[in-house]
Formats: structure tokens, sequence, C-alpha cells
């Protein structure tokens, strides 16, 4: 309001509309109060009277000319923020539709940026220590969230059946080794009532009455044997976070060998399932293992097709790194620990915490909050982890905003 309208006068303005490009107005930029002498007050209607006159050619054509260039600086603002809302729209489309592959593991691409930039917000805080005096730039927090939501965009490249595995055997394995045992179930009954027809008509009714109880223990026996061996094949076949497991057993049983429907012998278990069923940690072999770990060069490869601006040019980059190891152990590219961006080695920390905290998942149950924290602490001992950083995560107590959206970067 101009000094004069306080007073209820109709005092000289001029304004001018702001069209864009298509001749939409999106503002109107308006001059009030045209005065002879620029430093005079209007402190009084007489003062009003004296000093306000009307706007002259020479101000309503710099006008026109500001209306221009502030209608072209309001477009680019909106085309700036409309790209913004563009471009989150399509992360999250992706993200959800990498994840839709594998509804188990839904939410863990948000979960692992929500911690990565609470990591991030918490190192900045520290006053001591390597990383004292990091601070991130508005664009390189931008960066570190993108990078995060995204570091599993490649497992659009690998077969369903392994991303999804949930036990050491596929589920039609797991159902064939159950025939088969069903079978040398069944085998074994037909196999003792033909003793005890033989029997019967060898030594007669009266002694096979006599000897039937031993000939039912005797296949009580056998089959409750048998129902071993499958329990010891389902106990097998589950999956741990660590390595562990003695699998001697499994060898045992892989020397018994049963008569099939040509009379061949076969053994109970296969090689291939008796190796498959040895896996010390996780439900994959090594041949799966590799295609799980091409995930990452899939990212990299989906991640560098993007022409990202220059403020977050750097998302492959710090993507790619996230399954690598301080000491040299990680995968793909076997980074060494100058290598890996702090960017990364933030997301790897919530990537793992994420992974061992989330629900159950089909090849592994959710442990506690302790138990991941102290999985994290020995991969820290065994030179994998960033000391100081997970330390970070630990004091600032990052894991409490492991399900909170960060600020909107």
């Amino acid at each position: 309001m101009s000094d004069g309208q306080r007073w209820g006068l109709t005092i000289p303005f001029d304004h001018v509309p702001l069209h864009d490009q298509k001749d939409q107005i999106v503002g109107v930029l308006q001059l009030i109060n045209a005065k002879r002498d620029p430093k005079a007050k209007l402190h009084s209607l007489e003062a009003v009277n004296e000093h306000v006159i009307p706007f002259g050619g020479r101000q309503q054509d710099i006008l026109a000319s500001l209306a221009s260039q502030a209608a072209v600086a309001v477009e680019n603002s909106r085309l700036y923020e409309s790209i913004q809302r563009l471009f989150e729209g399509f992360v999250r489309a992706s993200v959800i539709a990498i994840e839709a592959r594998d509804p188990t593991t839904s939410g863990h691409s948000f979960r692992v940026a929500n911690l990565t930039v609470a990591l991030a917000e918490a190192v900045q805080r520290v006053e001591t220590g390597p990383y004292a005096n990091l601070r991130f730039t508005r664009e390189e927090m931008r960066e570190i969230r993108y990078a995060s939501l995204l570091h599993d965009f490649g497992k659009v490249g690998v077969r369903e059946e392994v991303l999804v595995k949930a036990k050491k055997l596929y589920p039609a394995q797991l159902e064939l080794l159950k025939q088969r045992f069903d079978f040398v179930k069944r085998s074994m009954q037909a196999e003792k009532l033909q003793q005890r027809l033989d029997y019967v008509l060898a030594k007669g009714r009266e002694e096979y009455m006599a000897k039937a109880g031993r000939f039912d223990q005797e296949l009580r026996e056998q089959l409750v044997e048998v129902d071993h061996f499958f329990q010891t094949v389902l106990k097998a076949d589950e999956p741990t976070v660590l390595p562990e497991g003695s699998f001697e057993k499994l060898t045992e049983i892989a020397a018994r060998y049963y008569l099939d429907f040509d009379g061949k012998e076969k053994p109970l278990l296969l090689p291939d399932e008796v190796r498959l069923l040895s896996i010390r940690k996780g439900s994959l072999d090594e041949n799966e293992r590799l295609q799980i770990e091409s995930h990452v060069v899939h990212t990299v490869n989906f991640l560098q097709q993007i022409p990202w601006t220059s403020e977050i040019r750097h998302i492959p980059e710090i993507a790619r790194g996230h399954h690598e190891k301080l000491n040299g152990q990680g995968y793909p590219y076997k980074l060494s620990a100058s290598e890996i961006p702090v960017q990364t080695r933030m997301m790897t920390i919530s990537d793992i915490f994420d992974a061992l905290s989330a629900s159950d998942r089909p090849y592994k149950h959710s442990v506690t909050l302790d138990h991941a924290l102290e999985i994290l602490q020995l991969a820290v001992d065994d030179g994998e982890l960033d000391p100081s950083l997970f330390n970070i995560f630990l004091e600032g107590k990052v894991y409490e905003k492991w399900k909170v959206e960060p600020h909107a970067y």
C-alpha cells in the first residue's frame, strides 16, 4: 500500500502484466508513488499533493523492460521447479519399479537414503576427528540422496529367480528332493510288505505272527531315519547371516543309496544338492553370487546414461562403490580405501544396517538393533567399514532416522 492510500487518495501508479512465452500472465509488476524528489517523505496530505506526480513515458518504458525480464525470471524459476519435481518423480518411480521385482525388499532404497542423508548431516556436526571440517553443499546432499535411492537400480539386470532366492535350494529342487524321499519311504514299505509275504509263505502264519512286531519295528526305524535325513536337509537349506554350520551329515546322507524305478542305484542326495546345501553364508552359490554382484555394474551403466547436471554429476561414482570395502575385499571393482568416496562409505554403512535390520526377507530373518550394530562393529574391526563414520553413526544415533524422510535437498 502506498503512503497516499492510507488517506484514501487515488495516487498515480503504473503496472505491467508479466507474460510468459505462451502469453499467459504469470504476475504483475506495479510501481506506486512517482515523486518529484526521490528523497521526499509522504508523511502528510500536503506532502502527497506536492510531491506525487504521474509516471512519465521513460519510466513506463523502463517498467516494460523490467516486466519482460521479470517474466523470464519467473518462468525460469517455475521451469526449474517443474524439472525438479519431474526428476524426483522419475527417481521415485524407478525405485518402486526396482523393488516391485522383489516385494520383500520394498522400501530398502528409501530407507538407505534416509540413513545416508542423516549420517551426512551428523558428519557436518562433528567438531573432532578426521571429518571435523567436512561440509556438504545443498547440491552435494542432493547427490548423496539420489545416489542412495538409485544404488540398487541395476537389479533389473539380474534374473528374478536368483534375486528372490529364499533358500539354498530353489523351490523346484526342494520339491523334487521331497518326492525322492517320499518314494524311498514307499519303497521301504513295499519292500517290507514283500518280506512279510515271503515269510508267511515260507514259515507259515503262526511263525509270522510271532515275528510281526519285529517287522513293524524295523519299518518304523527305517522311516524315522529317512525322516531324520530329510529334516537335516531342511535345516541345511536355511541360509545364515554369518558363516556357520557343519555339513558332514549331508555327506553321510549322500552316501546312502536307493533303487529307482529301473532298479538302478541312486544316491539320496545328488552332488549338486550337497554343494548347494553346504553353502556357509546366505543362500547363493558362487555363480549366483556373481550374478547378484553384477547389479552394481548394471547400476553404473544405467546411471552413466543420464545427462546429470554439473552440480550432481558424481552420482554414478558414489553409487558404484556401495559394496566395496576399505580393505579391498569388496565387489565388483575391489577398490582400495583411497578410491572410495566418503559419500559412498556412508551409504555402505546404511545399506548394511538396513539389510540386517529390515523385516524378514525370504533368505534371512531380521536381527535386533543391538545385533545389527554388533555385526557392523565386526565389519569395522575387519577393516571393511570406516571406523570414524561408524562412531558418528552410533554416537549420533543415526539409526533412529531409519524411516524418517530427510529434508528435501
